[in-house]
């Protein structure tokens, strides 16, 4: 009995719970058929044989005849044993669907989700503040090379792979994300690393155009003579690595105390912080939006990437355009834009 015990363990676990079920359902009609007196119906015996399987043993019915007492015996080792075995093996799919996710072998299935591709701390830090945002809770998806997912959050789900395959791409559900960001290569000379990001940028906007998808990529270039080339290969924004410190830097050094306001507006630890919002519809002008936003607590500071709208505060507010604010959190959940 041990010996089939054993082969059974080896069965793949769906094939196991079908033999188990048919057993125990074989065993109902068994002890119907060994005492009729005792279990009345089929379903009476197939009662017995589950409390008794998962050692619950309510006592309300038990066999009375040798034959039934031997049955039961029976059923004690080998019944109980295979509700051990079918534990044991959900135990070890979980265990080795935890092991594919942490090994980013898994397919993500989320939808609205934002796709980041490359690990550095840089990256990282990248992360802790999309998931410190309350105002936006969705998912982060990272692709990169290294063995095991380097973060671990519920709503971070880790792909390993060549960010240019197409089906690594879509394996981080590329066509339902909100937007891609490749971040440049951690020591890497600075040429090489935007080659490499221009390189994955391409892959994306190729698939983008085969696919007839708008995807809205991001690309961290360490270079400003470098930005034409992604501007050439489609890329909708990208972030100066290296030339955004030095300009902090001066900031700081001729407006003493300049380098925390950015800061502040930049992390999500602090009161102040720049929203995104769509203008109310009752807003034609951006004085209409300013004052009604000044009313609730919020600066009106850009529409889009355009500063200048507190000197044009009598121009129409464009149709189908993004805002931005600053505000505090409550302020910001607190806006009335109806």
């Amino acid at each position: 009995m041990f010996e089939l015990m054993k082969r059974i363990g080896k069965i793949n676990t769906a094939k196991v719970v079908v033999f188990a079920f048919l057993f125990y359902l074989a065993s109902a009609f068994i002890i119907y058929f060994l005492e009729p007196q005792t279990f009345s119906t089929p379903f009476i015996g197939f009662w017995w044989v589950l409390t008794t399987v998962t050692t619950v043993g309510f006592g309300d019915y038990s066999p009375v005849t040798v034959p039934g007492m031997l049955y039961g015996m029976f059923l004690y080792l080998f019944g109980i044993g295979l509700v051990g075995i079918i534990l044991g093996k959900i135990v070890d799919s979980y265990t080795y669907y935890g092991r594919l996710k942490m090994e980013g072998k898994l397919d993500y299935k989320g939808k609205d989700h934002f796709l980041l591709i490359g690990w550095s701390e840089s990256v990282k830090k990248t992360i802790e503040e999309i998931l410190l945002s309350r105002d936006i809770q969705t998912d982060v998806v990272l692709i990169d090379h290294v063995k095991e997912s380097p973060f671990k959050h519920d709503r971070f789900h880790y792909i390993q792979g060549d960010p240019t395959d197409i089906k690594v791409l879509q394996k981080a559900g590329i066509d339902s994300a909100r937007s891609v960001s490749v971040f440049a290569s951690e020591n890497a000379d600075d040429v090489l690393a935007d080659g490499k990001t221009l390189l994955i940028a391409s892959a994306i906007e190729q698939y983008a155009v085969e696919s007839r998808q708008q995807i809205y990529t991001i690309a961290e270039i360490m270079h400003e003579a470098h930005s034409r080339m992604f501007q050439h290969a489609g890329v909708n924004e990208f972030v100066l690595s290296k030339e955004s410190f030095p300009h902090l830097m001066a900031k700081a050094l001729l407006h003493h105390g300049s380098s925390r306001l950015f800061m502040q507006l930049l992390n999500h630890t602090y009161g102040e912080n720049i929203w995104e919002i769509k203008p109310a519809s009752h807003w034609k002008t951006y004085g209409d939006a300013f004052d009604s936003l000044r009313e609730q607590g919020a600066n009106l500071i850009a529409q889009e990437a355009d500063f200048s709208i507190i000197r044009r505060l009598d121009d129409q507010i464009p149709k189908d355009t993004w805002l931005y604010i600053i505000c505090n959190q409550e302020t910001y959940e607190n806006l009335n834009l109806e």
